[in-house]
């Protein structure tokens, strides 16, 4: 058994805060350069080409990417042979996102109560927090920080199985429709297939997590990320939507099973800043 004490649980989600804030994902930087040789708009390439150069500036300089350093996502995968101690899992790394936000200067989003006070808890602490199981005794630490623009236009969708392909395809493209400029294209889509009403939304998002030069592993659904990217392409959002040929970067599908009478799909909107960063302890 492989014990790990709590603060460096703390240590490692303060230092991926920031990171994660600074620097954007070297596979979406890497896709944005790419775009520019498809990108025909004028105006578009002038977006992109800001877009690059506003995440150049940030990892030198050591500032936030976006405005909005979003609500931390934190998904634990923590070996069954380890053991941590001196505290508790929350709370580590809970202070982590407050010493993260504070020593790393980064604005605080998060209100204690969603609907009625809405007061600013000061230290964009609580976190999101998911933990799983998995063999080994080590223990993969990735920070997202999603903010509220991309979040504000996801959808979670309850089809019936003979929707089909078809009717996720019609989900996911309304969703892009209805968010147009507001997930702050060029943009990646995450999809979920499956599970249930509350697992589906989570599906879509950890498929942001995904190296978008990755496809699903599952032919299918690989043909289906494809097609629904040059179909999204071909919207003419264009980025920041403002028209043209780059509204989306990648579409990136994960599935689990589901109950005989469900298809639940969901898409999450990763902005022109998709931003995370993991560690290993």
């Amino acid at each position: 058994m492989k014990e790990i004490p709590v603060r460096e649980l703390t240590q490692v989600v303060k230092e991926l805060c920031m990171e994660s804030n600074y620097n954007l994902r070297e596979d979406v930087l890497l896709a944005l350069k790419d775009s520019l040789e498809i990108e025909s708009s004028k105006i578009g390439r002038a977006i992109i080409e800001q877009i690059i150069k506003n995440a150049e500036i940030a990892r030198l300089e050591e500032l936030p990417i976006c405005q909005d350093c979003g609500v931390v996502n934190v998904l634990l995968e923590i070996g069954q042979d380890v053991f941590f101690v001196g505290g508790s899992i929350k709370e580590a790394v809970n202070e982590g996102v407050r010493k993260g936000y504070s020593e790393g200067f980064l604005r605080k989003s998060m209100v204690d109560d969603p609907c009625f006070d809405r007061k600013n808890t000061g230290d964009n602490s609580p976190a999101m927090i998911l933990m799983s199981m998995v063999p080994g005794d080590s223990v993969k630490v990735i920070v997202m920080p999603k903010g509220g623009g991309s979040e504000n236009v996801g959808v979670i969708k309850m089809l019936l199985p003979g929707d089909g392909p078809k009717g996720v395809k019609k989900t996911v493209l309304e969703a892009v429709k209805n968010a147009n400029a507001s997930s702050c294209p060029p943009i990646v889509v995450g999809v979920g297939i499956g599970g249930t009403f509350d697992s589906v939304g989570l599906l879509a998002k950890k498929a942001l997590l995904r190296n978008i030069n990755e496809r699903n592993k599952d032919e299918r659904y690989a043909n289906l990320e494809i097609s629904l990217l040059e179909e999204i392409n071909n919207l003419g959002i264009g980025p920041g939507g403002l028209g043209g040929k780059v509204t989306a970067l990648s579409v990136n599908i994960e599935t689990r099973p589901c109950h005989m009478a469900c298809l639940p799909v969901a898409v999450n909107f990763g902005c022109c800043a998709l931003r995370s960063a993991e560690k290993v302890l």
